[in-house]
């Protein structure tokens, strides 16, 4: 039985699982935590790779890595970090991106070139920060790589090698979804000046270079991409992730060009394209409230499940940290209809319902953008363990939920990743995931009603 090791690098930590080729079986798996904040030195994501990895890379044939998306990693001439990475969620680029935006001429003509709006999570925009937050460093730069592009490197024997995949590179900002390649015109425009770029593989199947244990390194991708392969996710499957970001996503045979924004137009870990609407606030919507009523989270739904629908009037506008989708990075959490009545189950139930408010729109966007038919929803993530949201997102949705056995999906889509460049053959394995369950619940539109009017009468005040 031959063993492959998927690797998730996320914003929080690194999970490597080791695998069976054949059947997807897991049979060892370690974590390591990663630093807090939206910006991280990466050699935190080094000490957390070889804590993971060291013990299980030298039993694998082969390997992947998924990593953050959009994370700016810049590099020196002699391949040195000049200075932390921006992550993701760092909104510190907000301004640089409205000016990219504008540079190529709006919405219409960034989301025709890019596949993407520019927000601040786009790595081209934070490039833009650095040029004229940090002119010294910019100059500095001599090649911009993304978390896993970092990563797959430290892994390969040939050091002289860099490459990524177009499923992370689609995230950049400075790739073209028509030419399916780099537009490094975009990635100047951003800089200010050239950068080498990772070499993109010619199919997403293709063998990328050894480790120094003799395993097969595969191109590996983005996070979300690797999702999508760990579920084996196909037409008409909207996966509805519950992490430190909230994403909806879904495989199509053609690309998406949304110039509301609502949109990125990314592509997948197969050669097809995953668009998806993302979210800067998902479980730690969930975080905070458990952590503001003094309650574990289980505790947490049971406070959330004893109050009505509706929460008896009060609602939350989730947006925590500022908000990607819809873009308001300037904005924070709001909440109205407090009363002198209100409890403590209905402040847990209005956290509840306003993520899930938060990922029905995510799905609406995805489904207006693409004009695609959904067929079935998978909920997954870390905050798909909420009882509470398993009980009140499929009334707010209006649709039964497909619920996935728990489990580790970006490192499983790593480890899928792994075994097909082993395997090669044409299609990547589809690994029976056994267990899922059926959410139901009965429809309740007047939650995602009110939610809508209170984003309504928010978006123009000086907080957004």
């Amino acid at each position: 039985m031959s063993l492959v090791l998927g690797i998730d690098s996320s914003t929080q930590s690194t999970k490597a699982l080791l695998v069976e080729a054949e059947t997807g079986k897991v049979v060892a798996q370690k974590r390591h935590p990663h630093p807090d904040g939206t910006s991280c030195n990466p050699a935190a994501w080094l000490e957390a790779l070889h804590n993971t990895c060291d013990e299980l890379l030298p039993r694998a044939e082969a390997v992947a890595v998924a990593g953050q998306q959009h994370g700016m990693v810049v590099l020196d001439e002699n391949d040195r970090v000049i200075r932390d990475a921006l992550l993701w969620n760092d909104t510190r680029s907000a301004a640089a991106a409205k000016d990219l935006v504008a540079e190529l001429g709006g919405k219409t003509a960034a989301a025709q070139r890019t596949g993407s709006v520019h927000v601040a999570s786009i790595t081209s925009t934070k490039l833009r920060w650095l040029r004229d937050a940090e002119p010294d460093n910019a100059r500095r730069v001599r090649r911009v790589v993304l978390p896993h592009d970092y990563l797959s490197h430290e892994l390969n024997a040939d050091k002289t090698v860099w490459f990524t995949d177009r499923g992370d590179a689609s995230g950049t900002g400075y790739f073209s979804p028509r030419k399916d390649a780099w537009d490094t015109d975009l990635l100047i425009q951003a800089l200010g000046h050239e950068a080498a770029v990772p070499d993109l593989p010619v199919s997403p199947n293709q063998n990328m270079g050894k480790t120094e244990t003799g395993a097969v390194i595969a191109p590996g991708t983005g996070d979300n991409m690797a999702a999508a392969l760990g579920l084996a996710m196909g037409a008409g499957d909207v996966s509805l992730s519950v992490g430190t970001s909230g994403v909806a996503a879904m495989v199509s045979s053609h690309p998406t060009f949304d110039a509301t924004g609502s949109v990125t137009g990314f592509a997948d870990a197969t050669g097809n394209w995953l668009p998806l609407a993302c979210t800067i606030n998902a479980a730690k919507i969930l975080d905070l409230g458990a952590r503001l009523l003094g309650v574990n989270h289980e505790e947490f739904s049971q406070l959330a499940l004893a109050a009505p629908p509706g929460a008896n009037g009060v609602t939350l506008l989730p947006y925590l940290d500022g908000e990607r989708t819809p873009n308001r990075p300037g904005a924070s959490g709001v909440f109205r209809g407090l009363r002198s009545t209100s409890t403590r189950e209905d402040l847990a139930r209005a956290f509840v319902e306003g993520l899930a408010c938060s990922l029905v729109d995510a799905a609406g966007f995805l489904r207006e953008a693409t004009g695609e038919t959904v067929t079935r929803y998978l909920l997954i993530g870390g905050g798909a363990k909420s009882k509470a949201l398993q009980q009140i997102l499929p009334g707010v949705l209006e649709c039964p939920v497909i619920l996935p056995p728990p489990g580790e999906y970006v490192a499983l889509g790593a480890a899928a990743q792994a075994a097909w460049v082993l395997s090669g053959s044409e299609q990547p394995p589809r690994w029976e995931l056994t267990g899922t369950a059926v959410l139901e619940g009965k429809p309740c539109p007047q939650v995602l009603d009110k939610y809508h009017q209170l984003a309504a009468d928010t978006a123009n005040a000086p907080l957004a």
